[in-house]
């Protein structure tokens, strides 16, 4: 998982398991994140669609920004006006993109969770100072 500001430079990376849902995944990786200022908007994908998640992280001042998903029951709890800013998700995109140019993070090579972390981590370092 990688958080990445609006410019699409990495904040933060986790790396986890593939069986446990991506929404248990969030809290801890806003929690890792490099830079200690308050986010106010998260943009996610249709998997982030939780109530729960998002009272949890309205109660933290953040603002969930994704789509509901097509089988949801309840009602909806976001207009269209904050999915606007859902267009703009093309960035986390691309930086997932620049990250992939590493080949040995597209492929995963290492046998301990840890050793790719580190590259990951090393990958995202390299593309932020590619910025300046």
């Amino acid at each position: 998982m990688l958080l990445v500001d609006g410019h699409g430079t990495p904040l933060g990376a986790q790396v986890a398991s593939a069986s446990p849902a991506e929404v248990t995944l969030i809290e801890s990786l806003l929690e890792c994140r490099v830079l200690r200022h308050s986010l106010q908007r998260l943009i996610y994908d249709r998997a982030a669609d939780s109530d729960p998640l998002r009272e949890r992280l309205t109660r933290r001042g953040i603002e969930l920004i994704c789509p509901h998903r097509k089988n949801r029951r309840r009602p909806k709890t976001q207009d269209g006006r904050a999915l606007r800013r859902y267009g703009h998700r093309w960035k986390v995109e691309r930086s997932i993109s620049w990250l992939f140019n590493f080949r040995r993070l597209v492929v995963r090579y290492e046998y301990h969770a840890h050793l790719f972390e580190g590259f990951v981590h090393l990958a995202c370092l390299y593309t932020t100072l590619q910025k300046f």
